[in-house]
């Protein structure tokens, strides 16, 4: 049974939601413009700041179109989902004489310009009866910390998968090199491996030293490795500190 069909048949609206999760530079924004092109689906890159409120974030959904794809990027970020300890004392402290007029005035004014999203909005736009209209829509978070979403916005039913996007291993190297030097083997790919395993790089890291000496393999698989070797000795000197 085809997707659309099987969706119909338990009733669900027909889309799927993924949380790409990993450090800056590990290929979260180049993974959905992949997703985007083997899909044709329309991308719409949605900013919650930009968002007034719930009402406007349910209206920017029925505006969506069927076969889209929606992009929530850096969503830590985004909006404070969470109520910092204290805010409320702090507030409370204010309203009782603690502080001058004119910084309840800013303060209020601040309030204006930010988005009024609330969390229990958003998880309405994710799975809610808002988000029931439509199909074939793919729903995608991205995050550096995922630590820091709140449970229920990423529980199974909400992100039907998490994918973690972490730093460059060998085999990823191996790709990279084939697809910007058209290199399957190197003498100096054994040096690369070792060093590789050592450290914490990333392939945006990877790939803009690769283009740099797109036209000459031996110079750019060299500079891989004296920037693999640079970050080993700042990872030695930074231990030896502690």
């Amino acid at each position: 049974m085809g997707g659309e069909a099987y969706f119909r048949k338990i009733g669900r609206a027909w889309k799927r939601g993924y949380l790409l999760h990993g450090p800056p530079g590990t290929g979260k924004s180049s993974l959905i413009a992949a997703i985007a092109h083997f899909t044709g689906y329309d991308i719409y890159d949605l900013e919650l700041t930009d968002v007034k409120n719930n009402s406007n974030l349910r209206k920017y959904l029925t505006a969506i179109s069927n076969k889209a794809i929606v992009v929530i990027e850096d969503i830590d970020c985004s909006l404070d989902l969470k109520k910092r300890p204290g805010e409320e004392g702090e507030k409370k402290k204010k309203k009782d004489g603690g502080e001058s007029d004119d910084d309840d005035d800013d303060d209020a004014e601040e309030d204006e310009k930010k988005s009024k999203v609330t969390l229990s909005g958003l998880l309405n736009f994710t799975d809610g009866l808002w988000s029931s209209t439509g199909s074939e829509r793919i729903l995608i978070f991205t995050t550096n910390h995922i630590d820091q979403l709140d449970p229920a916005l990423i529980r199974s039913g909400r992100m039907d998968m998490h994918i973690c996007l972490s730093y460059c291993a060998f085999p990823a190297f191996k790709v990279l090199a084939r697809t910007h030097l058209d290199v399957e083997d190197h003498r100096l790919f054994p040096r690369i491996e070792e060093l590789i395993g050592e450290v914490q790089v990333t392939p945006a890291e990877i790939a803009e030293l690769l283009i740099q000496n797109r036209n000459h393999e031996t110079p750019a698989l060299e500079s891989v490795i004296a920037a693999l070797e640079a970050k080993k000795k700042a990872k030695l000197n930074s231990s030896q500190v502690d």
